[in-house]
């Protein structure tokens, strides 16, 4: 069976959810609650404070978070999710519903059979995010929260590709997942981040991040994503299919930027533990 025919069914199966009522993991139904408030421009604090307040794993997480040295270096501690929510902002509550719902996810049987794959990605996303994070805040003129976001999406494909093939019996050989991930991911996910309504931006810096060319001077939030991509901790297996020359990208970089990366250890660190239930 060719590769094509291989995925033919699974793709043409989420093609199909995702151009009408998406076929969304429960876990994902907090998230959707924050997307369909947050898409009011003009929605009150208030408002999203009572709906983040219904919902334990994400008031701990935004609670974390804000009281992290990220987001709280002079070391104030609040305990009011409405202060926290003030703190951090609108697209940080946006994330962290995100990665609670990806949290569930990883434990969830039907990604059991590749939690190995799961949990890599997952850690090589929190790294992804909180570099790209640092890296924004050194540039100055690109927002460090859409950094952090743009990092924390960027591999919700893999997420809902396990989750999905754990329902197809040629999915249980472990190489037709990872070949499965490795050339799908990155469309199904931004269909699916289309479908959960991650601001237009975030999307085209996915989109373009995909395509970028090396460069030495990133000046875009794509450019910041494909940077931080590069810099971040790399173990997930279906990234072994990446090209050498990215992996020779990445040598060079990591001396370039040696100085970033130890003044973002703590930083880094810090981000890590506050989205990860871990």
């Amino acid at each position: 069976m060719t590769a094509n025919n291989l995925h033919f069914k699974i793709l043409e199966d989420i093609a199909r959810d995702l151009s009408g009522d998406t076929n969304f993991p429960v876990y994902l139904d907090a998230s959707l609650s924050v997307r369909d408030t947050l898409r009011d421009p003009l929605v009150l604090l208030e408002k999203v404070a009572r709906l983040v307040s219904v919902e334990p794993l994400i008031s701990a997480r935004l609670l974390r978070l804000a009281n992290s040295i990220a987001y709280n270096p002079m070391g104030q501690e609040i305990t009011d999710i409405a202060k926290a929510i003030q703190r951090v902002g609108f697209e940080t509550v946006r994330v962290t519903a995100l990665a609670v719902a990806v949290e569930q996810m990883l434990h969830s049987r039907h990604t059991g059979h590749f939690e190995d794959i799961a949990r890599q990605t997952w850690e090589h996303s929190l790294h992804v995010a909180a570099v790209g994070r640092v890296l924004a805040r050194r540039i100055g003129h690109i927002n460090a929260e859409d950094a952090m976001l743009t990092g924390m999406v960027r591999n919700m494909g893999v997420f809902y590709l396990l989750y999905r093939s754990a329902d197809y019996p040629e999915y249980e050989k472990r190489e037709n997942v990872l070949e499965l991930i490795y050339g799908w991911h990155d469309s199904i996910g931004e269909s699916l981040l289309t479908a959960l309504g991650i601001p237009a931006h975030i999307l085209t810096a996915l989109h373009e991040h995909s395509c970028k060319k090396y460069n030495t001077d990133p000046s875009s939030l794509a450019d910041v994503l494909y940077f931080a991509c590069l810099l971040a901790e790399n173990n997930c297996p279906w990234l072994s299919y990446s090209a050498a020359a990215n992996q020779q990208n990445a040598l060079v970089d990591r001396e370039r930027y040696a100085d970033l990366m130890e003044e973002a250890k703590k930083d880094i660190q810090d981000i890590r533990y506050a989205l990860s239930a871990s």
